[in-house]
């Protein structure tokens, strides 16, 4: 059988099969290559190259306003830093100025104390109860930051031998605020993130953990709204035991104010 006959053939077949030949098959794809596609293909592609710019410009957008952010937060943390270093530096020299010169240096008035419960319900009257219920001190071991003035000094007397408190110094509040602090997100209890201190604190330009750190340390104008956003501190009990929770911390028990020695049972305790 010789090529034209094989030819003739395949001709033959395509036109009983209602196809073209192959010469045919080509020319009409190349002739249909040449027609501009349908509107709606158009209109569908010009909207995919729409929505991929746009994700390309949100994304863009979203990688520059996280960097702008990161920078931002070691900013405020390297000002928080300098006003802390400043403040010591001040009453170093405050108390140096005062033994040079033979006279008694009076330190201030601490602003914040530290407020942990250290027994339960048994035997309480109604009033500390309630005043527990108000301070948010509802279970052992639970702590909380209080602003201190003639109220809560007065609160803090009456429910004296159900708790211990003192003056936290910079250490232990940030100790606590990075380890133990939940927020109070949405009436829940939710573990502390840079995501949830913005959305919930933003309006008060509060959008990170050192923020929190420096109003509640310098006991700064949003000190109530910072508390009230943490959830109470739930604590562990200390590692070797209370000594004795019937007595005052001065008659070498446990209740009541331990001025600066609350640095040492909260670090027993977180």
């Amino acid at each position: 059988i010789n090529a034209e006959y094989m030819g003739t053939l395949s001709e033959c077949l395509f036109f009983f099969a209602g196809m073209p030949p192959k010469e045919k098959r080509t020319a009409a794809k190349t002739a249909a290559g040449n027609v501009p596609p349908p509107e709606h293909a158009k209109r569908v592609q010009k909207q995919r190259r729409a929505r991929f710019h746009s994700h390309v410009a949100r994304l863009k957008h979203r990688l520059v306003r996280m960097h702008d952010k990161k920078k931002e937060l070691i900013r405020r943390f390297y000002k928080y830093r300098r006003y802390f270093n400043a403040q010591e530096s001040q009453l170093k020299n405050l108390r140096r100025i005062a033994n040079i010169s033979k006279n008694y240096f009076v330190e201030p008035e601490p602003k914040v104390a530290f407020v942990i419960r250290i027994r339960g319900i048994n035997d309480m009257p109604p009033k500390p109860k309630k005043i527990l219920q108000m301070l948010r001190l509802r279970q052992i071991y639970n702590g909380v930051f209080v602003r201190l003035n003639k109220a809560t000094l007065n609160m803090l007397r009456l429910v004296a031998p159900w708790v211990a408190w003192g003056y936290p110094d910079l250490t232990s509040i940030r100790t606590l605020i990075y380890k133990r602090a939940y927020a109070k997100f949405h009436d829940k209890r939710m573990r502390l993130t840079n995501t949830i201190i913005e959305s919930s604190l933003r309006r008060y330009d509060i959008i990170c953990a050192e923020d929190l750190v420096y109003q509640i340390a310098a006991c700064g104008k949003f000190f109530p709204q910072v508390n009230r956003f943490f959830w109470p501190f739930k604590l562990r009990p200390p590692k070797g035991g209370l000594v004795e929770k019937r007595r005052h911390f001065v008659d070498g028990g446990d209740y009541g104010n331990r001025e600066k020695y609350i640095n040492k049972l909260i670090m027993r305790m977180v």
